[in-house]
């Protein structure tokens, strides 16, 4: 009997320890993940690309020698490209746009001995915490198929929730690797800003509050990532500290006794459901039962900071739809993209360059704040979300009702987004569940630079209450 008849049992690192024994190929590997994607795909539409064809050449033409050597891995179709493949973003305008060069992401990844069989669903431009493109339509969430796998990589952690590969490319530039982490029950972290090139055909994104990464479902899978893929790249203005050790090497360390501020209020005005205060509450007491110092304390931030991102997100959306449209020779139009996304652009077009250069200072000074607020403390513990994972349709972004979506917004990155103005890194742990069966998962933000600490306490929570054992049941969730 083949150990692929157990292929979910492995997480990357387990994957490749396999094909370097010659327990299996990468060939075999590679065609129980496309017979595992064929199957459920239907069902759950994580992934918008197929690269089968790409994957089987990759394989045959031999694969380097890296930590991941033959293990399938999905790019989200926003932010990573591969040469001859559409990257569309989730979006109609970009649906022809055939990359001509690789990412340095994808260089890096490639190198690491990743076999890259797909590009996973997201939704417009990665504006939304839940991913329902109106280009591809809705990804379902594993767990209860009426509901949302968060966005805005959303396919990557229905993709990896499901079974389908162990880990999945993601990016955050809101709250985007650790929204769709905690809607799916994976581990998300969002590494340190400059932590992983966005090059060669950019520098930051968002203002840098966008970074890249992966929805994993083991703690060391996350690490082994970001050790192949982290790293300055030639021309960028700026990159996090370099570690002290390889992150893989976190994994295991103890921690210490941590000091953590435990909060339950976003940082974005609203309610937050009583079952994700209680998941953060519970975490807390489990960090104290671990050894650690946990008291409740938050830093105060200057209120003008949501209109500053509004003003940053906006400008950068309009701007890259324009250069789209000056590609295609005409002008952007409003039926170009999804109703949310034109508001973006409306926007943009009221706000100036006075208020793009004042909207930076705020959010720096935010990063500051927050910085002098975590030298008194090693973690910020809060709940990831301030609600469950929504209703699919609560999140489409060709909405009417843009109140309800807007609130729905608030209450997905109320306490993920300030990290990213930031810089910090931040990680979803997947330590509760809602009553109505669905993952809760808990945020952990660390120091500017210090992904090692969230590694080292990653790992304590992940021996203390492992997460990896519970799976979804594709056949008992047609809700």
């Amino acid at each position: 009997m083949s150990v692929l008849t157990e292929f979910e049992r492995y997480d990357g690192i387990g994957l490749a320890e396999l094909v370097r024994r010659r327990e299996v190929t990468a060939t075999e590997v590679l065609e129980e993940t496309i017979t595992r994607i064929e199957a459920r795909n239907p069902t759950i539409n994580a992934i918008v690309t197929r690269m089968y064809d790409e994957a089987r050449k990759a394989i045959a033409t031999g694969l380097p020698t890296g930590p991941f050597t033959g293990v399938p891995y999905l790019l989200k179709d926003l932010g990573a490209l591969y040469t001859g493949v559409i990257t569309a973003g989730g979006s109609r305008l970009f649906a022809t746009d055939v990359a001509s060069h690789d990412s340095e992401l994808t260089a890096r990844l490639r190198r690491a001995g990743l076999v890259i069989a797909g590009k996973s669903n997201t939704p417009e431009m990665g504006l939304a915490p839940s991913t329902e493109p109106r280009l591809f339509g809705p990804t379902r969430n594993p767990w209860k198929l009426s509901h949302s796998a968060g966005g805005s990589s959303g396919g990557a952690a229905a993709a990896v929730a499901s079974g389908m590969l162990p880990m999945a490319h993601a990016t955050d530039g809101g709250g985007s690797i650790r929204i769709p982490a905690s809607c799916c029950g994976l581990f998300g972290l969002k590494p340190t800003r400059g932590r992983v090139p966005m090059g060669p055909d950019a520098g930051e994104g968002w203002g840098g509050a966008s970074v890249i990464h992966a929805v994993t479902r083991s703690v060391r899978d996350s690490a082994a990532l970001l050790d192949a893929t982290s790293g300055p790249d030639i021309g960028d203005p700026y990159w996090a500290p370099p570690p002290a050790r390889p992150f893989l090497d976190e994994v295991g360390r103890e921690p210490g006794r941590l000091r953590i501020a435990l909060t339950v209020t976003p940082w974005i005005e609203g309610p937050v459901d009583p079952e994700c205060a209680e998941a953060a509450r519970d975490a807390a007491r489990l960090c104290a039962s671990l050894g650690h110092d946990v008291e409740e304390a938050r830093p105060q931030i200057e209120m003008r900071w949501r209109q500053a991102t509004r003003v940053i997100v906006a400008a950068n959306v309009h701007a890259s739809l324009e250069a789209r449209a000056a590609v295609l020779g005409r002008p952007l139009a409003e039926t170009d993209v999804e109703r949310m996304t034109w508001e973006r652009v409306t926007d943009a077009r009221t706000f100036s360059a006075t208020d793009y250069a004042a909207s930076i200072r705020i959010v720096h000074a935010v990063g500051r704040a927050v910085a002098r607020f975590v030298e008194r403390y090693d973690i910020i513990v809060s709940p990831t979300m301030c609600a469950p994972p929504w209703p699919l349709g609560v999140l489409d972004m060709s909405t009417t009702d843009a109140g309800r979506y807007l609130a729905a917004v608030f209450a997905s990155i109320g306490f993920t987004s300030l990290f990213n103005s930031t810089g910090q890194p931040a990680m979803s742990v997947p330590l509760a569940w809602s009553a109505g069966g669905l993952p809760l998962g808990v945020q952990f933000a660390g120091r500017f630079g210090d992904e090692g600490t969230l590694f080292r306490l990653a790992a304590q929570l992940e021996a203390a209450r492992p997460w990896a054992g519970r799976r979804p049941r594709l056949d008992a969730r047609r809700d």
